[in-house]
C-alpha cells in the first residue's frame, strides 16, 4: 500500500500499482457478478466491470426505465440481464445498487438468495449501519463489503473511458470467507477506481451525507442562491449575477482549486481578490460551522435516514420531487443559467 502524509499523520491508500487490472482479474476469475439496481451507480460500475472482462449479469425490474436503459447499453435479456431474483440467485458476488429506499423494499427478496460464501456489495453504508430503519441484516455467512467511487456513476464511467478514474473508498463490514478485502480491492479496482482509501461503513455514510447536503449540493446551491438574491436586489442584471455567482466559479475557478488547490488558485488571482478572500473566508467559516455542527448531528443520529425513507415511502414522492425540482429550473438564476451556458464559445 502506499502511504500519504497529512500533516505528519500517515494513511494507506492502494493504487493501480499495486494492484493491477490483471491481479484483480485474477481474484475474480471465478466470481458472477450480479449487479442489481441500474439506476445512478449501477450502469457506470457494471459496463466499466464488462469492459475490464469480469463475468458481469445485471438484476433489474423488467419493463421500467432502467431495464429499457440496460438493454440500450447493450445486456441481453436472458444472457447478462435478468429479473432482479433471478440475477440475485445467479451471481456468487451480489451489487446491491438500489437507491436506498429501494434496498429496503427489496431486501426480503434478495436476502433469500445469499448464500454461504457469497458476497454482499455496497456503495453506500446506508442501509447496513441504519439497518433498524433498513431492516437489511446479512446473514453471517456471507462478505460484507462496499466500494464507493466519489461521484456519480456517468462521471465514473466518463473518465473510464478515459482512462482515468474516481477516487473510492472501501470497507470491509464482515470478512465470512477470508477473501473479503481481497474481492472489494479487487472490485474497486476492476470498476475503475483512481486509488482506494480505508474507511469504515458507519464513516462514509457519515460523511457522504453530510457531504451531499453540504459543500457537494445543499450548501453551494444555498450559498449561491444567497448572492444571486442580494446581487439581484441592489439592481444587477440577471447576466452579471450569475456570471459572477456561478459562471465564473464552475467555468475558471474551480477548475483550477481542483488541478493544483485552493492555495494556488487565491495564488494567481488578483491582490484585491486575494485581500477580500482571505479575509472573509474566516467569516464565513464561523457562520456556516454551526449549520454544519447541526447537520452532522442529523445525520449521526439517523434523523436524516428516517427523512429520506419515509419521504421516499410516499406514493407521491417522485410528483412532489419533480415539483421542487422544477421549482429550481424555473427560478430566474437558473434560468440565466441556460442563457449564459448557450452562449459559451463552441470549440469549431
Amino acid at each position: 500500500m502506499t502511504k500519504l502524509n497529512f500533516g505528519g499523520k500517515d494513511e494507506e491508500v492502494v493504487t493501480r500499482e499495486e494492484l493491477p487490472l490483471s491481479k484483480a482479474q485474477e481474484i475474480l476469475k471465478d466470481e458472477t457478478i450480479a449487479v442489481l439496481g441500474y439506476g445512478v451507480q449501477g450502469p457506470g460500475q457494471a459496463m466499466n466491470l464488462k469492459d475490464n472482462g469480469i463475468n458481469v449479469i445485471i438484476g433489474q425490474r423488467k419493463g421500467g426505465d432502467s431495464w429499457e436503459k440496460a438493454l440500450k447499453d447493450g445486456w441481453v435479456e436472458g444472457e447478462t440481464l435478468f429479473e432482479l431474483e433471478e440475477a440475485a440467485e445467479k451471481g456468487t458476488v451480489l451489487m446491491y445498487l438500489l437507491s436506498d429506499a429501494g434496498q429496503k423494499m427489496c431486501w426480503h427478496k434478495v436476502r433469500q438468495h445469499l448464500k454461504k460464501g457469497n458476497a454482499l456489495y455496497f456503495s453506500h453504508g446506508f442501509s447496513i449501519v441504519y439497518k433498524d430503519q433498513t431492516g437489511v441484516i446479512p446473514p453471517e455467512d456471507v462478505d460484507v463489503i462496499l466500494v464507493a467511487p466519489k461521484g456519480p456513476g456517468g462521471k465514473l464511467r466518463e473518465l473510464f473511458l478515459k482512462g482515468e478514474g474516481v477516487n473510492s473508498s472501501f470497507a470491509i463490514h464482515r470478512d465470512a470467507t477470508g477473501n473479503a478485502r481481497d474481492r472489494a480491492l479487487a472490485l474497486g479496482i476492476a470498476v475503475g477506481s483512481g486509488f482506494l482509501f480505508e474507511t469504515t461503513f458507519e464513516k462514509e455514510v457519515v460523511s457522504d451525507l453530510t457531504g451531499e447536503r453540504g459543500v457537494l449540493m445543499g450548501a453551494i446551491a444555498g450559498i449561491m442562491e444567497a448572492q444571486y438574491n442580494i446581487l439581484r436586489k441592489n439592481g444587477h442584471s440577471p447576466s452579471e449575477a450569475f456570471n459572477e455567482t456561478v459562471e465564473e466559479a464552475t467555468q475558471s475557478l474551480i477548475p483550477l482549486i481542483g488541478e493544483n488547490g485552493m492555495d494556488w488558485m487565491y495564488a494567481n488571482c488578483s491582490t484585491t481578490a486575494q485581500r477580500g478572500a482571505l479575509d472573509w473566508r474566516h467569516k464565513f467559516r464561523e457562520a456556516t460551522e454551526p449549520v454544519f455542527e447541526k447537520l452532522y448531528d442529523s445525520v449521526k443520529t439517523g434523523k436524516e435516514t428516517e427523512i429520506v425513507l419515509k419521504a421516499n415511502s410516499d406514493p407521491n414522492y417522485k410528483e412532489k420531487l419533480k415539483e421542487e425540482l422544477d421549482e429550481m429550473a424555473k427560478s430566474e438564476m437558473w434560468q440565466a443559467g441556460r442563457t449564459v451556458r448557450s452562449l459559451r464559445p463552441k470549440a469549431s
